[in-house]
């Protein structure tokens, strides 16, 4: 009874307790709204009259509710070409990655490895010192790879970051794992199959969403090595539309019949509504895919980045 009597008083809260748990969830919740405001403040202002969102009249709640923004941005040239190569390039450059940085990080935890200790160093040096963006280029175009899809997949698919990720996360697994399977004859690529990979599923998640929101977001390398329309990706199609927003706008509205010239104001293309709407359209596959692997990545990325 004593046990339970001094159990139940560690237990009891203080009013220090109370005031701190009050002020986290508190600040906490603020954070949380600052965050999630710009996405909102994007999305109200789609689906608004564009009249009012142009002169700065919406930021808490939608008015005169339309869907017009976004059927006229889905008709834009390139659009449709440009999720194509920004889904491929996503599900290919994330699944390469991934692969890659999980049997190099497995290969270096073996010591029966040649030269491991000098790969390893060799790989993580490259974390510190860059090239530079013209030997870059012209690497690139050396080995023929500018202006071809695959330009987006190779350069990428070796992370010193990752590889030091899951490597440091294998280290945790017990050893003795691997050696059973090598007592029943398993040699190493069966290791990696049967034991490393299906044991290592946070840490590759972990991995699955640095290359996949990396690969998503990025746009740079479009601007660089690539010039073909064809393999313009989401984001750089983003990137060129901001710059051109007040053009797309009176081309669309060009596009449209007399009398649809003659609509209301609420629902005519502006520079503003053009920005807000492609935002929208490229961000949210992002949104709608990160919660799914939210539950893999607190685990992930803090046993994969302390060893013990």
């Amino acid at each position: 009874m004593s046990t339970k009597v001094a159990i139940k008083k560690k237990k009891k809260l203080t009013k220090g307790d109370v005031t701190f748990s009050i002020i986290n969830y508190a600040v906490f919740l603020i954070l949380t709204i600052i965050c999630a405001y710009p996405f909102y403040y994007l999305i109200i202002n789609t689906i608004s009259a564009n009249d009012l969102s142009a002169n700065g009249f919406i930021n808490f709640l939608p008015q005169k509710v339309h869907f017009e923004n976004y059927i006229q941005v889905i008709k834009l040239r390139g659009l449709s070409t440009a999720v194509f190569v920004s889904i491929g390039r996503v599900v290919i450059g994330t699944a390469a990655t991934v692969l890659a940085s999980a049997f190099l990080g497995f290969m270096f935890t073996q010591e029966k490895m040649w030269a491991r200790k000098f790969w390893y160093r060799f790989i993580v040096i490259t974390m510190y010192f860059n090239a530079g963006l013209i030997p870059m280029y012209l690497t690139m175009m050396n080995l023929h790879l500018t202006n071809t899809f695959w330009v987006y997949i190779i350069p990428g698919i070796v992370q010193p970051f990752n590889i030091i990720l899951v490597k440091t996360y294998i280290e945790s697994i017990p050893r003795s794992l691997q050696e059973a399977a090598e007592i029943d004859g398993a040699g190493i690529v069966k290791v990696f199959l049967k034991v490393i990979l299906p044991t290592s599923t946070p840490i590759l998640a972990t991995i699955a969403i640095f290359s996949a929101v990396g690969h998503w977001n990025s746009f740079q390398d479009t601007l660089i090595y690539v010039t073909d329309q064809g393999l313009w990706t989401l984001q750089y199609l983003l990137y060129s539309y901001i710059n051109q927003a007040s053009s797309l706008a009176t081309l669309i509205k060009n596009s449209l019949g007399t009398t649809q010239n003659m609509m209301a104001l609420a629902t005519q293309q502006t520079s503003t509504s053009v920005r807000m709407t492609v935002s929208v359209i490229v961000v949210f596959p992002i949104l709608c895919i990160y919660p799914m692997f939210q539950r893999y990545f607190v685990k992930g990325i803090m046993i994969g980045s302390v060893k013990g």
